[in-house]
């Protein structure tokens, strides 16, 4: 996976903070949505947003199945209004928001011995259950390869050890991370 230079990581951040502002503060989504370059790639992409260093919201797509830009604007707006974990972002948090894009590599079978903690992002599967964990998840979070795996089940809806099952599919990838430097205010 190609790494992205500066001015499309701010393209992608822009876009994102856009989406955010127009979903909190007028409960609408941008009008246009870029298609070009960057933002026609299709791939896995999560959007996380943190206010004051607290996650308030992360979602995501695993498969690029619609336009990297379509799918920033959907995910932004997604997570900062309807993450079921958290509230909805009110508009007087907007100055402290900090957005941080995970782009995902293709996920790909991997054994649970080659999981390297801080370098790949867990799916696990069986049947219609589906959990994933970014890379960034184990190291904040400073878990053993073998908690990472467990943590990837629980988040499935899985019992922790449903990855040593033959049913159970264990897929890895990698990210590239970036994120806003330090919050800043709202695109007027």
């Amino acid at each position: 996976m190609p790494s992205l230079s500066e001015a499309e990581r701010r393209t992608l951040l822009e876009l994102a903070r856009l989406s955010v502002v127009e979903a909190v503060a007028r409960g609408s989504l941008p009008e246009q949505i870029p298609n070009n370059g960057i933002l026609a790639e299709r791939r896995g992409v999560f959007v996380s947003l943190h206010v004051r260093g607290r996650l308030r919201g992360c979602i995501g797509v695993i498969d690029g199945e619609e336009p990297l830009g379509q799918a920033i604007v959907r995910c932004a707006a997604t997570a900062a209004l309807q993450d079921a974990r958290f509230s909805a972002l009110r508009p007087e948090e907007l100055g402290d928001l900090e957005i941080e894009i995970s782009l995902l590599s293709s996920p790909a079978p991997i054994a649970s011995e080659d999981v390297e903690i801080g370098r790949h992002g867990l799916l696990v599967a069986r049947g219609a259950q589906r959990g994933l964990l970014l890379p960034q998840v184990a190291v904040e979070h400073q878990l053993t390869r073998e908690r990472f795996i467990e943590e990837t089940c629980r988040k499935a809806g899985l019992p922790r050890e449903a990855w040593r099952q033959a049913d159970t599919q264990l897929s890895g990838f990698t990210c590239e991370v970036f994120s806003t430097e330090e919050p800043g205010p709202p695109p007027v």
